[in-house]
């Protein structure tokens, strides 16, 4: 350790100011011995020698310890710039097979025509991006036409959006989807799922109605009468209203009322 060099705060230092101090109203002492680091430079000075001599006796393990953060820091920038380039060219992809979509040009925008990728190579090498997750509602919604249930049911679940009626409309036709399966509880519970999903007259009513006759198909008289009635009470102005009327006294009968 070296010497610690002479200070105004050093004891002969002190010493010197409390024996040459004329004004009666200045304390001789200035030192806080609760704050020494602020008050004494000689504990600074000692502190300081203790802090190299730990950074000297563990230089690796602090060494590794910045390796690694400087590691992390490199995958997370490294990841997110992977998945911004995986976005962008699960869109590009996307577009031709969107088109293919929109032109009812359903086999080719499913599988591709040979040369640009279809929804589900696109749903399948894109996962996790935004592209993919999208072509998993398309994919989802082609399977469904296709007759392919199961494999709708697949891609649906894969599919999450924060547009609240998108989101609805995947909940309907995993209630298609389950219903073509003859589940008709389980698509029921879907269908109420896209009536709850941001409620609204426009789309709501017609969910609410295909709950319905879920629940009548799955025996569930009771849990029809209640699916008229929200459409009754709380869209009774929808064109559902007329039917949920008739049907729901059909299902009171039922039930037994």
């Amino acid at each position: 350790m070296s010497k610690i060099p002479f200070t105004g705060k050093s004891p002969q230092a002190r010493q010197q100011q409390q024996v040459t101090s004329t004004d009666p109203l200045q304390p001789a002492e200035a030192y806080n011995p609760e704050h020494p680091l602020l008050e004494d430079p000689d504990a600074l000075a000692i502190r300081l020698v203790e802090s190299e001599d730990f950074l000297r006796r563990n230089k690796n393990v602090l060494l590794g310890l910045a390796a690694v953060v400087i590691l992390a820091v490199a995958g997370a920038f490294g990841y997110y710039m992977w998945r911004s380039s995986q976005d962008e060219k699960g869109q590009a992809a996307m577009l031709r097979a969107v088109s293919y979509w929109e032109a009812d040009s359903l086999q080719k925008a499913m599988k591709g025509d040979g040369r640009n990728l279809g929804l589900e190579r696109v749903a399948s090498e894109y996962s996790g991006s935004a592209a993919g997750n999208l072509a998993n509602f398309y994919a989802g919604a082609g399977a469904l036409k296709e007759g392919k249930y199961k494999e709708a049911i697949d891609y649906l679940e894969d599919f999450s959006s924060d547009d609240l009626l998108v989101q609805a409309r995947a909940y309907a036709l995993l209630g298609d989807a389950h219903l073509e399966l003859n589940q008709p509880k389980e698509a029921a519970d879907f269908y109420n799922k896209a009536a709850n999903h941001n409620a609204n007259e426009f789309f709501s009513p017609g969910y609410l109605l295909k709950e319905a006759t879920a629940r009548e198909l799955a025996k569930d008289y009771a849990g029809a009468v209640t699916a008229y009635d929200k459409i009754l009470n709380d869209y009774p102005a929808a064109a559902e209203a007329a039917e949920a009327k008739q049907y729901k006294a059909r299902a009171e009968g039922l039930t037994g009322k």
